[in-house]
Protein backbone atom coordinates (compact mmCIF):
# COMPACT_ATOMS: atom_id res chain seq x y z
CA UNK A 1 0.00 0.00 0.00
CA UNK A 2 1.31 3.38 -0.71
CA UNK A 3 2.20 5.92 1.79
CA UNK A 4 -0.46 8.57 0.67
CA UNK A 5 -3.12 5.61 0.62
CA UNK A 6 -1.97 4.62 4.48
CA UNK A 7 -2.09 8.68 5.79
CA UNK A 8 -5.73 8.36 3.84
CA UNK A 9 -6.68 5.25 5.91
CA UNK A 10 -5.13 6.14 8.84
CA UNK A 11 -6.72 9.58 8.87
CA UNK A 12 -10.04 8.17 8.73
CA UNK A 13 -9.19 5.24 11.43
CA UNK A 14 -8.77 8.71 13.49
CA UNK A 15 -11.81 10.03 12.46
CA UNK A 16 -13.79 6.71 13.34
CA UNK A 17 -12.38 6.10 16.42
CA UNK A 18 -12.92 9.55 17.56
CA UNK A 19 -16.05 8.93 15.85
CA UNK A 20 -17.16 5.96 17.80
CA UNK A 21 -16.03 7.21 21.54
CA UNK A 22 -18.79 9.70 21.20
CA UNK A 23 -21.89 8.49 23.69
CA UNK A 24 -24.46 9.72 21.13
CA UNK A 25 -23.97 6.55 18.86
CA UNK A 26 -27.39 8.02 16.42
CA UNK A 27 -25.28 10.84 15.17
CA UNK A 28 -23.04 8.12 13.43
CA UNK A 29 -24.35 8.35 9.56
CA UNK A 30 -24.14 4.67 8.56
CA UNK A 31 -25.69 4.39 4.83
CA UNK A 32 -23.58 1.68 3.53
CA UNK A 33 -21.79 -1.50 3.88
CA UNK A 34 -18.47 0.41 3.63
CA UNK A 35 -19.75 3.12 6.72
CA UNK A 36 -21.36 -0.31 8.62
CA UNK A 37 -18.14 -2.42 8.32
CA UNK A 38 -16.05 0.88 9.78
CA UNK A 39 -18.53 1.21 12.68
CA UNK A 40 -19.02 -2.14 13.65
CA UNK A 41 -22.95 -2.13 12.90
CA UNK A 42 -23.35 -6.05 12.19
CA UNK A 43 -26.98 -5.83 12.06
CA UNK A 44 -27.01 -2.72 9.37
CA UNK A 45 -24.01 -4.69 7.60
CA UNK A 46 -26.47 -7.72 7.13
CA UNK A 47 -29.87 -5.35 6.22
CA UNK A 48 -27.42 -4.14 3.29
CA UNK A 49 -26.14 -7.38 2.31
CA UNK A 50 -28.60 -9.81 2.56
CA UNK A 51 -32.13 -7.17 2.37
CA UNK A 52 -30.89 -4.72 0.12
CA UNK A 53 -28.76 -6.57 -1.62
CA UNK A 54 -25.36 -4.39 -1.41
CA UNK A 55 -21.84 -6.49 -2.02
CA UNK A 56 -19.57 -6.29 -0.06
CA UNK A 57 -16.70 -6.70 -3.15
CA UNK A 58 -16.73 -3.99 -4.44
CA UNK A 59 -14.56 -1.52 -3.49
CA UNK A 60 -15.54 2.26 -2.35
CA UNK A 61 -14.77 5.64 -4.04
CA UNK A 62 -11.35 5.91 -2.65
CA UNK A 63 -10.83 1.93 -3.59
CA UNK A 64 -11.02 0.34 -0.24
CA UNK A 65 -12.94 -2.53 0.36
CA UNK A 66 -15.32 -3.34 3.35
CA UNK A 67 -13.34 -5.76 4.56
CA UNK A 68 -10.39 -3.25 5.04
CA UNK A 69 -12.40 -0.94 6.86
CA UNK A 70 -13.42 -3.66 9.14
CA UNK A 71 -9.96 -4.96 9.62
CA UNK A 72 -8.54 -1.32 10.05
CA UNK A 73 -10.60 -1.10 13.29
CA UNK A 74 -10.38 -4.38 14.71
CA UNK A 75 -14.31 -6.21 14.30
CA UNK A 76 -13.31 -9.95 13.77
CA UNK A 77 -17.20 -10.52 13.61
CA UNK A 78 -17.91 -8.20 10.46
CA UNK A 79 -14.37 -9.34 8.74
CA UNK A 80 -15.15 -13.04 9.40
CA UNK A 81 -19.22 -12.36 7.61
CA UNK A 82 -17.67 -10.41 4.45
CA UNK A 83 -14.63 -13.39 4.18
CA UNK A 84 -17.85 -15.85 4.27
CA UNK A 85 -19.98 -13.97 1.42
CA UNK A 86 -18.19 -15.24 -1.92
CA UNK A 87 -16.02 -17.82 -0.11
CA UNK A 88 -18.85 -20.11 0.18
CA UNK A 89 -19.97 -19.38 -3.14
CA UNK A 90 -16.90 -20.57 -4.73
CA UNK A 91 -16.82 -23.59 -2.73
CA UNK A 92 -20.16 -24.43 -4.21
CA UNK A 93 -19.15 -23.52 -7.80
CA UNK A 94 -17.07 -25.99 -7.40
CA UNK A 95 -18.65 -28.57 -5.40
CA UNK A 96 -15.74 -28.05 -2.84
CA UNK A 97 -17.00 -30.06 -0.09
CA UNK A 98 -14.09 -30.24 2.29
CA UNK A 99 -13.51 -26.44 1.78
CA UNK A 100 -17.18 -25.78 2.76
CA UNK A 101 -16.80 -27.85 6.07
CA UNK A 102 -13.51 -25.40 7.06
CA UNK A 103 -16.24 -22.28 6.48
CA UNK A 104 -19.26 -23.28 8.02
CA UNK A 105 -17.54 -25.11 11.39
CA UNK A 106 -15.64 -21.50 11.19
CA UNK A 107 -18.79 -19.32 11.90
CA UNK A 108 -19.82 -19.30 7.63
CA UNK A 109 -23.50 -18.63 7.64
CA UNK A 110 -24.75 -21.84 5.14
CA UNK A 111 -27.78 -19.33 4.02
CA UNK A 112 -25.54 -16.10 2.86
CA UNK A 113 -26.86 -14.89 0.07
CA UNK A 114 -25.14 -12.54 -3.12
CA UNK A 115 -26.27 -9.18 -4.07
CA UNK A 116 -28.88 -11.12 -6.80
CA UNK A 117 -30.15 -13.43 -3.68
CA UNK A 118 -27.97 -16.10 -4.32
CA UNK A 119 -27.55 -18.59 -1.95
CA UNK A 120 -24.65 -21.77 -1.46
CA UNK A 121 -27.84 -23.73 -3.11
CA UNK A 122 -28.84 -21.65 -5.85
CA UNK A 123 -25.06 -21.56 -6.80
CA UNK A 124 -24.82 -25.48 -6.09
CA UNK A 125 -27.60 -26.02 -8.24
CA UNK A 126 -26.76 -24.02 -10.88
CA UNK A 127 -23.59 -26.16 -11.08
CA UNK A 128 -24.98 -29.03 -10.95
CA UNK A 129 -23.23 -29.91 -7.98
CA UNK A 130 -25.62 -32.28 -6.78
CA UNK A 131 -23.21 -33.81 -3.67
CA UNK A 132 -22.35 -30.35 -2.41
CA UNK A 133 -25.78 -29.71 -2.27
CA UNK A 134 -26.93 -32.70 -0.45
CA UNK A 135 -23.97 -31.90 2.23
CA UNK A 136 -24.84 -28.85 2.94
CA UNK A 137 -28.82 -29.79 3.45
CA UNK A 138 -28.01 -32.66 5.37
CA UNK A 139 -24.63 -31.56 7.61
CA UNK A 140 -26.15 -28.16 7.86
CA UNK A 141 -29.83 -27.35 6.97
CA UNK A 142 -29.92 -25.27 4.20
CA UNK A 143 -32.68 -24.62 3.26
CA UNK A 144 -32.50 -25.97 -0.83
CA UNK A 145 -36.44 -24.31 -1.61
CA UNK A 146 -35.27 -20.78 -1.29
CA UNK A 147 -36.44 -18.19 -3.47
CA UNK A 148 -33.74 -15.71 -4.96
CA UNK A 149 -34.51 -12.36 -6.15
CA UNK A 150 -36.05 -13.18 -9.27
CA UNK A 151 -38.22 -15.79 -7.31
CA UNK A 152 -36.45 -18.63 -8.09
CA UNK A 153 -35.42 -21.51 -6.25
CA UNK A 154 -32.57 -24.35 -6.50
CA UNK A 155 -35.14 -26.30 -8.57
CA UNK A 156 -35.81 -23.44 -11.04
CA UNK A 157 -32.10 -23.39 -11.67
CA UNK A 158 -31.47 -26.99 -12.25
CA UNK A 159 -34.57 -27.62 -14.30
CA UNK A 160 -32.98 -24.73 -16.34
CA UNK A 161 -29.22 -25.58 -16.35
CA UNK A 162 -30.44 -29.30 -17.36
CA UNK A 163 -28.94 -31.15 -14.25
CA UNK A 164 -31.40 -33.94 -14.16
CA UNK A 165 -29.32 -35.73 -10.70
CA UNK A 166 -30.01 -32.02 -8.90
CA UNK A 167 -33.67 -31.99 -9.85
CA UNK A 168 -34.15 -35.84 -8.46
CA UNK A 169 -32.44 -34.86 -5.25
CA UNK A 170 -34.48 -31.53 -4.80
CA UNK A 171 -37.34 -33.51 -5.25
CA UNK A 172 -37.26 -36.32 -3.60
CA UNK A 173 -36.78 -33.62 -0.81
CA UNK A 174 -40.17 -32.25 -1.73
CA UNK A 175 -39.17 -29.49 -2.82
CA UNK A 176 -42.05 -27.07 -4.68
CA UNK A 177 -42.17 -27.83 -7.57
CA UNK A 178 -45.58 -25.27 -8.50
CA UNK A 179 -43.44 -22.30 -7.93
CA UNK A 180 -43.72 -19.91 -9.94
CA UNK A 181 -40.83 -16.66 -10.39
CA UNK A 182 -41.30 -13.31 -11.21
CA UNK A 183 -42.14 -14.22 -15.00
CA UNK A 184 -44.61 -16.91 -13.93
CA UNK A 185 -42.11 -20.04 -14.67
CA UNK A 186 -42.24 -23.13 -12.80
CA UNK A 187 -38.87 -25.28 -13.37
CA UNK A 188 -40.74 -27.14 -15.87
CA UNK A 189 -41.11 -23.76 -17.90
CA UNK A 190 -37.74 -23.37 -17.58
CA UNK A 191 -36.72 -27.16 -18.71
CA UNK A 192 -39.11 -26.97 -21.48
CA UNK A 193 -37.30 -23.56 -22.36
CA UNK A 194 -34.19 -25.67 -22.30
CA UNK A 195 -35.78 -28.41 -24.29
CA UNK A 196 -34.15 -31.20 -21.53
CA UNK A 197 -35.87 -34.00 -22.40
CA UNK A 198 -34.82 -36.06 -19.17
CA UNK A 199 -35.40 -33.02 -16.92
CA UNK A 200 -38.87 -32.67 -18.43
CA UNK A 201 -39.75 -36.62 -17.66
CA UNK A 202 -38.38 -36.50 -14.21
CA UNK A 203 -40.43 -33.14 -13.45
CA UNK A 204 -43.88 -34.72 -15.32
CA UNK A 205 -43.56 -38.41 -13.07
CA UNK A 206 -42.65 -36.61 -10.07
CA UNK A 207 -45.49 -33.90 -10.25
CA UNK A 208 -49.11 -33.24 -11.16
CA UNK A 209 -50.95 -32.32 -14.36
CA UNK A 210 -51.41 -28.98 -12.82
CA UNK A 211 -47.74 -28.04 -13.00
CA UNK A 212 -48.29 -29.22 -17.25
CA UNK A 213 -51.18 -26.49 -17.90
CA UNK A 214 -49.75 -23.12 -15.32
CA UNK A 215 -49.38 -20.37 -17.53
CA UNK A 216 -46.23 -18.08 -16.99
CA UNK A 217 -46.95 -14.06 -17.22
CA UNK A 218 -47.12 -14.21 -21.36
CA UNK A 219 -49.46 -17.02 -21.41
CA UNK A 220 -47.57 -19.81 -22.07
CA UNK A 221 -47.40 -23.34 -20.71
CA UNK A 222 -44.70 -25.50 -20.42
CA UNK A 223 -45.40 -27.06 -23.93
CA UNK A 224 -46.63 -24.11 -25.97
CA UNK A 225 -42.94 -22.56 -24.58
CA UNK A 226 -41.30 -25.79 -25.86
CA UNK A 227 -42.94 -25.15 -29.04
CA UNK A 228 -42.37 -22.00 -29.40
CA UNK A 229 -38.63 -22.56 -28.80
CA UNK A 230 -38.50 -25.75 -31.48
CA UNK A 231 -38.27 -27.93 -29.02
CA UNK A 232 -40.70 -30.58 -30.87
CA UNK A 233 -39.88 -33.67 -29.18
CA UNK A 234 -40.57 -31.78 -25.49
CA UNK A 235 -43.54 -30.46 -26.72
CA UNK A 236 -44.90 -33.61 -28.27
CA UNK A 237 -44.05 -35.15 -24.48
CA UNK A 238 -45.51 -32.43 -22.69
CA UNK A 239 -48.89 -32.48 -24.64
CA UNK A 240 -48.97 -36.09 -24.72
CA UNK A 241 -48.58 -35.80 -20.40
CA UNK A 242 -51.81 -33.40 -20.07
CA UNK A 243 -53.58 -36.25 -21.45
CA UNK A 244 -56.26 -33.98 -23.59
CA UNK A 245 -56.77 -36.47 -25.94
CA UNK A 246 -57.15 -39.30 -23.50
CA UNK A 247 -59.36 -37.92 -21.29
CA UNK A 248 -62.03 -37.24 -24.63
CA UNK A 249 -61.42 -41.14 -25.00
CA UNK A 250 -62.02 -42.23 -21.82
CA UNK A 251 -65.24 -40.03 -21.25
CA UNK A 252 -66.53 -41.42 -25.14
CA UNK A 253 -65.22 -44.70 -25.91
CA UNK A 254 -63.19 -45.73 -22.86
CA UNK A 255 -60.36 -45.93 -24.34
CA UNK A 256 -58.42 -43.96 -21.31
CA UNK A 257 -59.51 -47.39 -18.89
CA UNK A 258 -57.92 -49.47 -21.30
CA UNK A 259 -55.03 -47.80 -21.38
CA UNK A 260 -54.99 -48.04 -17.70
CA UNK A 261 -55.87 -51.32 -17.00
CA UNK A 262 -53.62 -52.46 -20.23
CA UNK A 263 -54.01 -55.15 -22.77
CA UNK A 264 -53.78 -58.19 -20.81
CA UNK A 265 -58.20 -58.90 -20.55
CA UNK A 266 -57.43 -58.53 -24.81
CA UNK A 267 -54.84 -61.39 -24.61
CA UNK A 268 -56.85 -63.33 -22.47
CA UNK A 269 -60.04 -63.55 -24.31
CA UNK A 270 -57.16 -64.27 -27.74
CA UNK A 271 -56.36 -67.35 -25.57
CA UNK A 272 -59.19 -69.05 -24.89
CA UNK A 273 -60.59 -68.54 -28.48
CA UNK A 274 -57.40 -70.12 -29.79
CA UNK A 275 -58.32 -72.81 -27.27
CA UNK A 276 -61.77 -73.38 -28.35
CA UNK A 277 -61.14 -72.88 -32.34
CA UNK A 278 -58.32 -75.57 -32.18
CA UNK A 279 -60.41 -78.22 -30.38
CA UNK A 280 -63.70 -77.41 -32.73
CA UNK A 281 -62.36 -76.56 -35.06
CA UNK A 282 -58.88 -78.51 -35.80
CA UNK A 283 -58.90 -81.71 -33.55
CA UNK A 284 -62.90 -82.46 -33.73
CA UNK A 285 -63.94 -81.21 -37.00
CA UNK A 286 -66.31 -83.47 -38.85
CA UNK A 287 -65.51 -82.50 -42.23
CA UNK A 288 -61.83 -83.37 -41.49
CA UNK A 289 -60.81 -87.26 -41.40
CA UNK A 290 -60.26 -88.56 -37.93
CA UNK A 291 -57.59 -88.09 -36.23
CA UNK A 292 -54.68 -90.66 -35.50
CA UNK A 293 -52.92 -91.52 -32.42
CA UNK A 294 -50.00 -89.39 -33.02
CA UNK A 295 -51.66 -86.43 -33.97
CA UNK A 296 -54.56 -86.79 -31.17
CA UNK A 297 -51.99 -87.29 -28.64
CA UNK A 298 -49.91 -84.34 -29.56
CA UNK A 299 -53.02 -82.32 -29.97
CA UNK A 300 -53.96 -82.97 -26.39
CA UNK A 301 -50.22 -82.14 -25.46
CA UNK A 302 -50.61 -78.74 -27.06
CA UNK A 303 -53.92 -77.74 -25.44
CA UNK A 304 -52.35 -78.98 -22.00
CA UNK A 305 -49.67 -76.70 -22.32
CA UNK A 306 -52.21 -73.86 -23.51
CA UNK A 307 -53.70 -74.08 -20.28
CA UNK A 308 -50.79 -74.23 -18.46
CA UNK A 309 -49.65 -70.75 -20.59
CA UNK A 310 -53.12 -69.26 -19.09
CA UNK A 311 -51.68 -70.52 -15.57
CA UNK A 312 -48.51 -68.85 -16.02
CA UNK A 313 -50.55 -65.84 -17.29
CA UNK A 314 -52.38 -65.51 -14.29
CA UNK A 315 -48.94 -65.65 -12.26
CA UNK A 316 -46.95 -63.20 -13.96
CA UNK A 317 -49.96 -60.89 -14.52
CA UNK A 318 -50.72 -60.87 -10.61
CA UNK A 319 -47.49 -61.63 -9.06
CA UNK A 320 -45.55 -58.69 -7.28
CA UNK A 321 -43.01 -57.60 -10.03
CA UNK A 322 -40.62 -56.96 -6.89
CA UNK A 323 -41.78 -53.76 -6.20
CA UNK A 324 -39.55 -51.71 -3.54
CA UNK A 325 -40.70 -50.49 -0.45
CA UNK A 326 -39.30 -48.41 2.39
CA UNK A 327 -38.90 -50.99 4.68
CA UNK A 328 -37.06 -53.09 2.37
CA UNK A 329 -33.52 -54.07 3.91
CA UNK A 330 -30.95 -51.58 2.78
CA UNK A 331 -33.01 -48.63 4.61
CA UNK A 332 -31.83 -50.61 7.89
CA UNK A 333 -28.15 -49.18 7.05
CA UNK A 334 -30.26 -45.34 6.68
CA UNK A 335 -30.58 -42.66 8.98
CA UNK A 336 -33.76 -43.18 9.99
CA UNK A 337 -34.56 -38.99 10.17
CA UNK A 338 -32.58 -38.70 6.66
CA UNK A 339 -32.08 -41.65 4.20
CA UNK A 340 -29.17 -39.78 3.07
CA UNK A 341 -27.31 -38.84 5.60
CA UNK A 342 -25.31 -42.21 5.16
CA UNK A 343 -25.17 -42.06 1.73
CA UNK A 344 -21.78 -43.57 1.37
CA UNK A 345 -23.09 -46.77 1.63
CA UNK A 346 -20.44 -50.06 1.13
CA UNK A 347 -23.34 -52.33 -0.48
CA UNK A 348 -23.11 -52.28 -4.39
CA UNK A 349 -26.40 -53.01 -5.18
CA UNK A 350 -28.02 -50.37 -2.60
CA UNK A 351 -25.86 -47.62 -3.53
CA UNK A 352 -23.26 -46.51 -6.00
CA UNK A 353 -22.58 -43.02 -5.99
CA UNK A 354 -25.35 -42.56 -8.93
CA UNK A 355 -28.07 -39.86 -7.89
CA UNK A 356 -30.62 -41.01 -10.14
CA UNK A 357 -31.20 -44.12 -7.61
CA UNK A 358 -33.13 -41.64 -5.82
CA UNK A 359 -36.88 -41.68 -6.90
CA UNK A 360 -38.39 -38.41 -6.56
CA UNK A 361 -41.87 -39.87 -6.56
CA UNK A 362 -41.90 -42.60 -3.73
CA UNK A 363 -39.23 -40.90 -2.04
CA UNK A 364 -37.01 -44.38 -1.78
CA UNK A 365 -33.13 -44.83 -2.47
CA UNK A 366 -33.56 -47.40 -5.29
CA UNK A 367 -31.15 -50.28 -5.49
CA UNK A 368 -28.49 -50.10 -8.56
CA UNK A 369 -30.44 -52.01 -12.21
CA UNK A 370 -34.14 -50.97 -10.49
CA UNK A 371 -36.32 -48.11 -12.30
CA UNK A 372 -39.43 -46.32 -11.69
CA UNK A 373 -42.27 -47.59 -13.65
CA UNK A 374 -44.43 -44.49 -14.87
CA UNK A 375 -47.43 -46.71 -15.81
CA UNK A 376 -47.75 -49.03 -12.33
CA UNK A 377 -46.42 -45.88 -10.23
CA UNK A 378 -43.65 -47.85 -8.69
CA UNK A 379 -40.51 -48.87 -8.28
CA UNK A 380 -39.34 -52.61 -9.05
CA UNK A 381 -36.37 -54.44 -8.31
CA UNK A 382 -34.56 -55.33 -11.73
CA UNK A 383 -36.72 -53.68 -13.58
CA UNK A 384 -36.61 -55.38 -17.20
CA UNK A 385 -39.83 -54.13 -18.79
CA UNK A 386 -43.26 -52.93 -18.30
CA UNK A 387 -45.46 -55.44 -20.63
CA UNK A 388 -48.54 -53.76 -21.49
CA UNK A 389 -50.11 -58.01 -22.60
CA UNK A 390 -49.74 -58.93 -18.91
CA UNK A 391 -50.56 -55.31 -17.44
CA UNK A 392 -47.94 -55.79 -15.07
CA UNK A 393 -43.92 -55.09 -15.04
CA UNK A 394 -41.33 -57.58 -15.69
CA UNK A 395 -39.03 -57.60 -12.80
CA UNK A 396 -37.25 -59.60 -9.99
CA UNK A 397 -39.90 -61.74 -8.46
CA UNK A 398 -41.88 -62.47 -11.71
CA UNK A 399 -39.26 -62.30 -14.40
CA UNK A 400 -39.03 -66.35 -14.28
CA UNK A 401 -42.68 -67.01 -14.13
CA UNK A 402 -42.74 -64.52 -17.86
CA UNK A 403 -40.03 -66.03 -19.50
CA UNK A 404 -41.68 -69.75 -18.62
CA UNK A 405 -45.01 -68.30 -19.98
CA UNK A 406 -42.83 -67.00 -23.27
CA UNK A 407 -41.39 -70.56 -23.91
CA UNK A 408 -44.65 -72.37 -23.36
CA UNK A 409 -46.59 -70.13 -25.40
CA UNK A 410 -43.84 -70.33 -28.21
CA UNK A 411 -43.86 -74.11 -27.77
CA UNK A 412 -47.69 -74.16 -27.64
CA UNK A 413 -48.17 -72.46 -31.02
CA UNK A 414 -45.58 -74.36 -32.57
CA UNK A 415 -47.15 -77.98 -32.31
CA UNK A 416 -50.56 -76.35 -33.20
CA UNK A 417 -49.54 -75.24 -36.32
CA UNK A 418 -47.90 -77.67 -37.14
CA UNK A 419 -50.78 -80.10 -36.51
CA UNK A 420 -52.90 -77.91 -38.13
CA UNK A 421 -51.38 -77.85 -41.69
CA UNK A 422 -50.68 -81.94 -40.67
CA UNK A 423 -55.03 -81.42 -40.83
CA UNK A 424 -55.16 -79.19 -43.85
CA UNK A 425 -52.67 -81.50 -45.93
CA UNK A 426 -53.99 -84.63 -45.21
CA UNK A 427 -58.24 -83.70 -44.69
CA UNK A 428 -58.30 -81.94 -47.56
CA UNK A 429 -59.62 -83.24 -50.86
CA UNK A 430 -57.36 -82.88 -53.82
CA UNK A 431 -58.51 -80.12 -55.59
CA UNK A 432 -55.65 -78.71 -58.26
CA UNK A 433 -56.06 -75.04 -58.81
CA UNK A 434 -54.49 -73.36 -55.30
CA UNK A 435 -57.05 -71.06 -55.54
CA UNK A 436 -60.00 -73.10 -55.57
CA UNK A 437 -57.96 -75.13 -52.62
CA UNK A 438 -58.08 -71.83 -50.75
CA UNK A 439 -61.60 -71.02 -51.75
CA UNK A 440 -62.90 -74.55 -50.60
CA UNK A 441 -60.53 -73.89 -47.51
CA UNK A 442 -62.02 -70.37 -46.76
CA UNK A 443 -66.03 -72.03 -47.09
CA UNK A 444 -65.92 -75.27 -45.49
CA UNK A 445 -63.41 -74.20 -42.59
CA UNK A 446 -63.31 -70.74 -42.12
CA UNK A 447 -62.49 -71.30 -38.24
CA UNK A 448 -59.38 -72.96 -39.75
CA UNK A 449 -57.51 -69.75 -41.14
CA UNK A 450 -58.70 -68.02 -38.45
CA UNK A 451 -56.91 -70.41 -35.85
CA UNK A 452 -54.10 -70.24 -38.64
CA UNK A 453 -53.72 -66.35 -38.88
CA UNK A 454 -54.32 -65.79 -35.10
CA UNK A 455 -51.80 -68.70 -34.10
CA UNK A 456 -49.22 -67.51 -36.30
CA UNK A 457 -49.19 -64.15 -34.64
CA UNK A 458 -48.83 -65.73 -31.18
CA UNK A 459 -46.11 -67.65 -32.56
CA UNK A 460 -43.89 -65.27 -34.02
CA UNK A 461 -44.56 -62.24 -30.81
CA UNK A 462 -43.85 -65.38 -28.61
CA UNK A 463 -40.56 -66.87 -30.12
CA UNK A 464 -38.99 -63.17 -30.20
CA UNK A 465 -39.84 -63.30 -26.22
CA UNK A 466 -38.70 -65.92 -26.01
CA UNK A 467 -35.69 -65.36 -27.87
CA UNK A 468 -34.50 -61.97 -26.43
CA UNK A 469 -35.86 -62.94 -22.62
CA UNK A 470 -32.92 -66.45 -22.85
CA UNK A 471 -30.16 -64.13 -24.92
CA UNK A 472 -30.54 -61.29 -21.79
CA UNK A 473 -30.67 -64.26 -18.86
CA UNK A 474 -27.95 -65.37 -20.34
CA UNK A 475 -26.13 -61.90 -20.16
CA UNK A 476 -27.72 -61.60 -16.71
CA UNK A 477 -29.36 -58.35 -17.75
CA UNK A 478 -32.33 -56.48 -19.00
CA UNK A 479 -34.22 -55.00 -21.57
CA UNK A 480 -34.08 -51.55 -19.59
CA UNK A 481 -30.29 -51.68 -19.31
CA UNK A 482 -29.66 -52.97 -23.17
CA UNK A 483 -32.22 -49.76 -24.36
CA UNK A 484 -30.28 -47.80 -21.68
CA UNK A 485 -26.81 -48.76 -21.70
CA UNK A 486 -25.46 -45.65 -22.71
CA UNK A 487 -26.92 -43.93 -19.61
CA UNK A 488 -25.70 -46.49 -16.98
CA UNK A 489 -22.45 -45.88 -15.93
CA UNK A 490 -21.59 -49.22 -14.80
CA UNK A 491 -22.29 -51.09 -18.05
CA UNK A 492 -19.21 -48.86 -19.47
CA UNK A 493 -15.51 -49.95 -18.36
CA UNK A 494 -12.55 -47.60 -18.19
CA UNK A 495 -12.10 -47.37 -21.74
CA UNK A 496 -16.21 -46.16 -21.99
CA UNK A 497 -17.08 -49.90 -24.16
CA UNK A 498 -19.90 -51.48 -22.92
CA UNK A 499 -19.03 -53.70 -19.88
CA UNK A 500 -21.69 -55.89 -17.95
CA UNK A 501 -20.47 -56.59 -14.34
CA UNK A 502 -22.81 -58.67 -13.19
CA UNK A 503 -22.21 -61.39 -15.98
CA UNK A 504 -21.11 -64.40 -14.60
CA UNK A 505 -20.82 -66.73 -17.37
CA UNK A 506 -24.02 -68.37 -19.41
CA UNK A 507 -23.65 -71.41 -17.54
CA UNK A 508 -23.44 -69.65 -13.97
CA UNK A 509 -26.10 -66.99 -15.16
CA UNK A 510 -28.80 -69.65 -16.57
CA UNK A 511 -28.43 -71.96 -13.33
CA UNK A 512 -28.94 -69.32 -11.04
CA UNK A 513 -32.17 -67.85 -12.69
CA UNK A 514 -33.36 -71.16 -13.48
CA UNK A 515 -32.82 -72.26 -9.78
CA UNK A 516 -33.81 -69.25 -8.03
CA UNK A 517 -35.58 -67.12 -9.90
CA UNK A 518 -33.01 -64.36 -10.28
CA UNK A 519 -29.86 -63.57 -10.31
CA UNK A 520 -27.75 -62.13 -7.11
CA UNK A 521 -27.28 -57.95 -7.50
CA UNK A 522 -24.63 -58.66 -4.99
CA UNK A 523 -22.27 -60.88 -6.76
CA UNK A 524 -20.45 -58.31 -9.24
CA UNK A 525 -17.80 -60.05 -11.54
CA UNK A 526 -15.55 -57.32 -11.60
CA UNK A 527 -13.72 -55.72 -8.76
CA UNK A 528 -14.68 -52.39 -9.28
CA UNK A 529 -17.71 -50.71 -10.20
CA UNK A 530 -18.21 -46.90 -10.84
CA UNK A 531 -21.84 -45.19 -11.78
CA UNK A 532 -22.01 -41.74 -13.39
CA UNK A 533 -24.98 -41.73 -15.75
CA UNK A 534 -26.58 -38.19 -16.21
Amino acid sequence: MASSEIEVVSDSRNQQNSASSNSNLNEINIIDVFSASAYGDFDKLRKFVEQDGFSVSNPDRNGYYALQWASLNNFPDIAHYIIEQPALHWAAVRGSIAAADVLLQNGARVEAADVNGYRAVHVAAQYGQTAFLNHIIVRYGAEFDMPDNDGRSPLHWAAYKGYADTVRLLLFRDANQGRQDKEGCTPLHWAAIRGNVEVCTVLVHAGTKQELTVKDNAGFTPSQLASDKGHRHVAFFLSNAQGTNRSFCKDKVGIGTLADTGYAPILLCIIMILIVLFINSILTAPNFTKVTAVVGLWGWVAVSLAFGSLFMFYRCSSKDPGYIKRSAGFTDHMDKEDPLLNIDLNISSVWMGNWSQLCPTCKIVRPVRSKHCSTCKRCVEQFDHHCPWISNCVGKRNKWDFFVFCCMGTVTSFIAAIITIERIWTGMPAIPALERWIHHLAVQHPGVLVFLFMDTIILIGATALTISQASQIAQNITTNELANARRYGYLQGPDGRFRNPYNHGCRKNCTDFLIHGYIDDNEIAWPTLQQTTN
